[in-house]
């Protein structure tokens, strides 16, 4: 059952003008988010050909805001837990600092 997917994936396999197999990316962009398409593997590359093939056909409009919506969210989300995390560490090396300082001035003085 595998090889038959396999085999399947080979022949479904577009070339691209470098001769080579493309590759299957998902496209991240406001325009397209999800949409997956082939290109050439050397994408980004001086070598690179200009090979590109959608995959997908294009969504329902409603799907780009929804996913771009749900996005957003998530970014403000990572960043948010970012903030948080660095806030913990600097209260953390601050509690650290102190510490040491009670420390030194029990001890040294």
């Amino acid at each position: 059952m595998e090889n038959s997917s396999v085999n399947s994936q080979m022949l479904d396999a577009r070339i691209c003008h470098c001769g080579q197999i493309s590759v299957t990316r998902t496209s991240w962009m406001e325009n397209n988010p999800g949409r997956r398409f082939r290109g050439c593997r050397f994408y980004g590359r001086p070598d690179a050909c200009d090979y590109f093939s959608w995959m997908d056909p294009p969504p329902h409009p409603r799907y780009k805001t929804v996913i771009n919506g749900l996005l957003r969210k998530a970014n403000n989300n990572e960043n948010r837990e970012m903030k948080m995390q660095r806030s913990v560490k600097l209260h953390h090396i601050a509690l650290g600092v102190f510490v040491l300082g009670v420390l030194i001035h029990k001890y040294v003085i």
